[in-house]
């Protein structure tokens, strides 16, 4: 139909003569390309057609809807980025900020393609209209060379105060990326958004501002205390908690590793003496920091005495960190748990096991175990709460997908917790320790039955849930269950078999639970099960859709369900490796050697182990720095009490041997110990 009304390849036989309609059916055309990737060239030989109509707003709907395809390639933006720079140098301003934010927006994905439009947006940058200004110079920023920094700084500072806080939060964005594409120009782009953090603005921009600060005191080390002393400034003036509140928490962290860390202190006191009751206690906070990681005992004794003076405050939250951190001053055990710990509870995981131990009346008999949570980095969570950069989202085309986004860990956990607490059988089986974190699949995808498997650890008890899928729309099977079978001696008992008793094309997937006592609860049982699919099938009527009263026994053979020491009992926990493997080392140990003959390089031996074991790796070394020699360090925690554990693994690398491994492992419990080596060993 599109082809038909569009008039051939060259858009000239068109029966439409409405410019709005050959708008709307070029988004048609758009929208079917996206739709089935397989007409894509017709689609495009249809749409460079229109690229030549005399329509103006024809000619950008057939450019934009180009470069917005996905997979196009730089030759086939030639022609539509040809029609958008034509349209820079218009009189309309219309097109000219039409062309700009399309420019914009497909920088981002092809920066050299829109690079030979540079000269055209140059010119556009003392443009009367601020907009057009506003993305010509964010699409430079984007497209521009290092030696074009310096004078596009000069211009953006001279139009900063004509914009709103919208297109400055644009600015600034496209500033903080710049920032780490070439760092040696940090000294002029501080200037710049110093210069910027001490105009009036709104919340966002400040928020903008103060971002692209902490950006650079992260990535670039040269800037950090030149930065610090302008986010010092800043706070001495700012009428939002919110931002004072995030500068005085990175002033914690940051200034004591500063060469001259009494000099922040001075502000950070202020804010004791001058702020709010929220900013007040954010100071003390960080001023306890300062006293905890110095070097100087004289400047520990000074932060002291600042903190002693902050117990008569009138508010609570005061009174109580100043408090909690003059005792944490005279114990070094509490200081390292609550002032230098790195790590903080995953809140995910956190909130799931709160909802169930609330949602379960018997527990409430036992205080809440937090020792079962995994814990994340700080900068795991910082990354899991980060807003997307504006600069990354500006001028793209909103679109609704198709698809939902995937469920995260902590919502597939709390929806398999709902379900088994839907089941009336397994109600007496307390709380879930750990499912699986993946499906495992036991069939090929495209065959006529399908069956995935997770596993639930309990206490007591083991639950494999298998999800059966019938993709046979004319058949509907009867009694479906799952037999399994243990290859050896598991140390597990059969319960019971919770079957489906009907399961059709319509119904599917549902699920088969299949239920184990562990016969020894306080060992971790490892073991692999021959699982066969059992069922009657029948046939249906298609006059009366109901199944015929005669059908046959019939069974599908399923892949292998194995029960491993990573999958199932260990889960990924942050730790300071450091500090806590010095802590185990009065507790389980294990040394072993390994011989990983069948690895071609160190990575593969890092990338193995981190799958086996699933558990945390530390500081970067699941990337080897070097061919020959490297260190792994991974943390996790063992489900059902089995506590904290740690594993330094030492490796060498020669042709010829493959990988030698030497695997340390300390850990809380002996149980928790023996099962990390059984799960290299096996």
């Amino acid at each position: 139909m599109i082809q038909q009304l569009g008039g051939g390849k060259s858009g000239a036989g068109t029966t439409l003569k409405n410019s709005m309609a050959l708008c709307m059916l070029i988004r048609y055309a758009a929208k079917v390309t996206e739709e089935d990737p397989n007409v894509q060239k017709q689609m495009l030989e249809l749409l460079e057609g229109w690229l030549r109509h005399k329509s103006d707003m024809v000619n950008f709907e057939a450019a934009r809807a180009i470069c917005e395809m996905k997979h196009v390639t730089p030759a086939q933006l030639t022609k539509p980025i040809a029609v958008l720079q034509l349209f820079l140098s218009s009189p309309k301003p219309v097109l000219k900020f039409a062309a700009t934010r399309t420019l914009a927006a497909l920088a981002l994905t092809h920066p050299s393609s829109v690079a030979a439009c540079n000269v055209d947006l140059e010119n556009l940058i003392a443009d009367t209209n601020r907009s057009v200004a506003t993305y010509a110079i964010t699409t430079l920023l984007k497209t521009g060379n290092e030696a074009s920094v310096d004078r596009l700084m000069k211009q953006i500072t001279g139009f900063m105060s004509e914009i709103s806080d919208e297109f400055k939060v644009i600015v600034v964005d496209a500033i903080r990326s710049l920032c780490l594409k070439f760092p040696s120009k940090h000294v002029s782009m501080l200037a710049f958004l110093s210069g910027v953090l001490r105009d009036e603005g709104g919340y966002e921009y400040k928020r903008a501002v103060v971002e692209a600060i902490f950006d650079m005191i992260k990535f670039i080390a040269d800037s950090k205390e030149q930065a610090l002393s302008h986010l010092c400034e800043f706070i001495e003036d700012c009428e939002f908690t919110k931002l004072s509140v995030r500068v005085l928490h990175l002033l914690g962290v940051e200034g004591p590793k500063a060469p001259q860390p009494t000099k922040y202190i001075r502000y950070i006191y202020n804010r004791v003496v001058l702020e709010n009751a929220t900013v007040r206690a954010a100071a003390v906070s960080s001023l306890a920091k300062f006293g905890v990681n110095a070097i100087d005992a004289g400047l520990r004794s000074s932060v002291g005495v600042l903190l002693s003076r902050c117990l008569d405050d009138v508010d609570d939250e005061v009174r109580d960190r100043a408090a909690m951190y003059v005792r944490v001053f005279k114990e070094k055990q509490l200081a390292n748990t609550y002032v230098k710990e790195e790590s903080v509870f995953s809140l995910a995981a956190l909130e799931s096991k709160l909802v169930a131990y609330v949602n379960d009346p018997a527990a409430a008999a036992q205080p809440f175990d937090s020792s079962a949570i995994p814990k994340v980095s700080r900068a795991q969570l910082a990354a899991e709460a980060s807003r997307p950069s504006t600069l990354d989202t500006i001028a793209v085309p909103t679109r609704i997908s198709a698809t939902p986004p995937p469920p995260t860990a902590a919502e597939t956990q709390s929806t398999y917790a709902q379900q088994l607490a839907e089941v009336a059988e397994l109600a007496d089986y307390g709380p879930v320790l750990n499912s699986s974190a993946k499906l495992a699949q036991l069939t090929e995808t495209e065959t006529e039955y399908q069956v995935t498997c997770v596993k639930h650890i309990f206490q007591e008890h083991i639950v494999f849930q298998f999800n059966v899928s019938n993709t046979l729309p004319d058949t509907v099977l009867e009694q479906a269950s799952v037999i399994m079978q243990p290859q050896t001696e598991s140390g597990l008992t059969e319960d019971f078999i919770l079957a489906i008793p009907t399961l059709t094309a319509l119904s599917s997937p549902s699920i088969v639970y299949v239920s184990f006592t562990r016969d020894s609860p306080e060992e971790y049982v490892t073991a692999s099960f021959q699982c066969v699919l059992k069922f009657i099938s029948k046939e249906l009527d298609p006059s009366t859709g109901e199944p015929e009263e005669e059908g046959y026994e019939d069974e599908y053979q399923l892949e292998e369900v194995e029960l491993t020491a990573g999958g199932d009992y260990i889960i990924p926990s942050y730790s300071s490796f450091s500090s806590e493997w010095d802590r185990l080392r009065s507790g389980a140990t294990a040394t072993e050697t390994f011989s990983l003959a069948a690895m071609e390089n160190i990575k593969a031996a890092c990338d193995s182990i981190i799958e086996i074991l699933n558990m945390e790796p530390l500081g970067g070394t699941e990337t080897p720095s070097s061919p020959s020699v490297h260190t792994l360090q991974l943390s996790g925690l063992v489900t059902g009490g089995g506590g904290k554990v740690l594993v330094r693994c030492r490796m060498t690398f020669s042709k010829g041997q493959g990988v030698t491994l030497e695997l340390g492992v300390r850990a809380e419990q002996e149980s928790a110990c023996a099962l990390v080596v059984s799960a290299i060993s096996g």
